[in-house]
């Protein structure tokens, strides 16, 4: 069975950035015949807020982004869908990564790693200290190294290719004890069996630290999966669309009278030219032409 995944963040309003990878998901599970599961991370307790969950549902329900899995609403989700109730997955993969020795304790914070690190990447302070894994307060990084990792692309051939030097030893538990995103978003995708991956290109160096994670877990399913990373929007100044810069939002548009169509409009306007492999016009359009 195929199936992808819609994995929104409930940490800020969506925006047509957001609509641009649903729609290329639907019309990818539609060209594919795949199941669409609605997985929505809120693992991270600071940024979340009900009603940034009530903007998911409302959202998908008034732009009629289809799901054939996942919660119904946002009662459904807290009763059954929230990533709290499967934190037994993730603990249980952490530990298997320790006792498999492919963990260290590591108690720098990110401050520490910038100083350290002109580009951000993690220069490797702690890793050979042997730190006790349960200091307080510290962080679990998982050990990397040069193996090459092989992606499968859904429209494009397979690329093999090293990690990036970003994403070298990279945080798989978190200071207050919680999954960090890399490991919780692997342990969901295979718990529910998902094999096609549609994510912005921005998340490219994600998708490679999941595969590389996926490699130690022994979850052979995601490292068959298929992956498409699709092209992002920006506004007039050439900056990428985001929660973080306030851009403006699905529902400040529907909530002021915008219809589906309308809305749909907008994001043809903003749609990056298909380059090369890239096919973000092509499958969007796919989605979008039933709404004119």
């Amino acid at each position: 069975m195929l199936r992808t995944r819609l994995a929104p963040t409930p940490s800020g309003f969506l925006h047509l950035g957001n609509l641009l990878s649903f729609a290329i998901t639907s019309a990818i599970a539609r060209r594919e015949g795949a199941g669409v599961l609605l997985r929505i991370d809120d693992m991270d307790r600071d940024r979340v807020e009900p009603e940034f969950l009530h903007d998911i549902f409302d959202s998908l329900r008034y732009l009629q982004i289809p799901y054939t899995e996942g919660p119904a609403n946002y009662d459904d989700f807290k009763a059954r869908y929230s990533q709290r109730y499967r934190l037994p997955l993730y603990n249980a993969a952490l530990q298997q990564l320790r006792d498999d020795g492919h963990l260290f304790a590591c108690s720098c914070s990110r401050a520490d790693v910038w100083r350290a690190s002109a580009d951000g990447s993690y220069p490797g302070t702690c890793k050979h200290k042997d730190l006790p894994f349960d200091t307080p307060g510290i962080t679990w990084r998982l050990h990397t190294s040069d193996a090459l990792l092989t992606i499968n692309n859904l429209y494009s051939a397979s690329a093999t290719v090293p990690l990036p030097k970003i994403m070298r030893d990279f945080v798989v538990r978190k200071k207050d004890g919680f999954p960090a995103y890399q490991l919780a978003s692997v342990v969901d995708d295979l718990h529910y069996g998902v094999n096609i991956v549609v994510r912005g290109a921005d998340l490219w160096d994600s998708t490679l630290a999941q595969l590389y994670l996926a490699q130690q877990l022994g979850g052979a399913s995601f490292a068959g999966a298929s992956f498409y990373h699709h092209g992002l929007l920006h506004n007039a100044d050439g900056v990428k669309l985001s929660k973080s810069a306030g851009d403006t939002s699905l529902q400040y548009m529907y909530k002021g009278g915008a219809t589906a169509r309308d809305i749909y409009r907008a994001l043809d306007v903003l749609l990056p030219e298909d380059e090369g492999r890239d096919m973000t016009r092509q499958l969007a359009v796919e989605w979008v032409q039933q709404f004119y």
